[in-house]
């Protein structure tokens, strides 16, 4: 090294000081890789010590300083590579174990929540759920290709064109597609010709659940991408360890067919890191008998949860007014089931043809589905509650 009079900061000459500061980097990436090369050596002949090692170097990242909360699911949160954490509950004051986690709390959610008709296995499996896909008003090309690549991920999608004018609200689309038994509406929106939003609507009667999307990449664009099939993928999804991140993955299960088919080799993967939700499509590829690689199809983009609502999407002027508050008494009826008449004479039960025709005539007639006219939330985002970048809620 040299003396201290020809450290760089005091040497006056450019061309000189910048000369002595490169052999100076130089000089200590060679002792860098000397020392790293030398570790390497002694940790190959001891491999305790290179385990020891990386038990103490643990990196920090935002994934392991999250910070914990009651609402994660998980019996142990450290476990779990996207809900860990560096220090225990007990230093931030106000959470619980991780042992003692209400876990018939989050079954009764589950089995309670608007998407466990779907999960009840009364359906057909071989039937996909019915999906209707259209654009903000005044869409342009990038947004009718991007519902093309969407309509080749969802088996059971159908895209139609949002008309112009008035009357085309997102809350009376819902109503109309619901009483058309289509199971979603979702909605790509579209702000300065650049896409950045996707509204999932669970029909029904809701959620609504409202993403910010970024980072799209069509399958074009891909270099090598595969060509997708009919076939249904599977469903994988990583990270989803809170109530309200469970109620977000369970929306996009319900958005796929129960029963994948697995010769198709197709993977949809909705990986959830730091509250970001990557989208990504592959396919199997079986280069040998022990090693699988992965050729994506595509699209790819990136989806940020802004907002969740209860019910449909409000329209203010004819939507259906919202239902007050109300409590159950508790009071067990008497139990009788014969019906009384005005004159307290028993009515007379109809007969089983009349019943026949009237199940037609209400298959024939759509149902009639109307939406709120003020949006209830379930969950917003502000920008306050990301003062810490260690807070997550997925």
């Amino acid at each position: 090294m040299p003396s201290s009079r020809f450290e760089p900061s005091s040497i006056k000459n450019k061309v000189k000081r910048e000369e002595i500061s490169r052999k100076q980097k130089k000089q200590k990436r060679q002792n860098k890789l000397e020392r790293r090369l030398a570790q390497a050596k002694a940790e190959a002949n001891d491999p305790l010590a290179k385990k020891k090692r990386r038990e103490q170097n643990v990196p920090r990242t935002l994934d392991n300083t999250r910070q914990f909360d009651p609402s994660i699911l998980t019996a142990n949160p450290a476990a779990q590579p996207e809900a860990s954490t560096s220090s225990t509950p007990a230093e931030h004051g106000h959470a619980h174990s991780p042992d003692h986690q209400p876990q018939d709390e989050s079954a009764a959610d589950i089995a309670n929540d608007p998407f466990s008709s779907y999960f009840s296995g009364t359906g057909d499996p071989s039937v996909p759920p019915k999906v209707l896909i259209t654009t903000s008003p005044k869409a342009t090309r990038t947004t009718y290709n991007f519902c093309d690549e969407l309509v080749n991920v969802f088996p059971g999608a159908e895209f139609i064109r949002r008309k112009k004018g008035k009357g085309f609200e997102m809350g009376r689309i819902a109503g109309w597609a619901a009483g058309r038994d289509y199971s979603h509406l979702m909605v790509v929106n579209e702000d300065m010709k650049k896409l950045n939003a996707i509204t999932i609507v669970y029909l029904p009667e809701g959620p609504t659940a409202y993403f910010k999307l970024t980072s799209v990449e069509f399958s074009k664009q891909i270099h090598g991408h595969a060509r997708p099939t009919e076939h249904f993928p599977e469903l994988v999804l990583n990270g989803f360890v809170t109530r309200l991140g469970h109620t977000v993955g369970r929306l996009f299960q319900t958005l796929f067919p129960p029963m994948p088919e697995f010769q198709g080799r197709q993977v949809v993967t909705l990986h959830n890191q730091r509250d970001f939700l990557f989208f990504r499509r592959h396919r199997y590829a079986f280069r040998s008998t022990e090693k699988v690689s992965l050729q994506e199809i595509g699209p790819r983009f990136t989806l940020k949860l802004r907002s969740l609502r209860k019910g449909l999407p409000a329209v203010k002027n004819l939507g259906e007014p919202s239902k007050p508050l109300e409590f159950d008494t508790f009071e067990d009826g008497d139990g009788e089931d014969v019906k009384m008449g005005e004159e307290g004479q028993e009515k007379q039960e109809p007969d089983q043809d009349d019943e026949e025709e009237g199940v037609e005539k209400e298959a024939q007639v759509p149902k009639k589905v109307l939406p709120p006219t003020e949006d209830e939330y379930q969950w917003v985002w502000k920008p306050e509650l990301e003062t810490t970048r260690s807070t997550f809620f997925l």
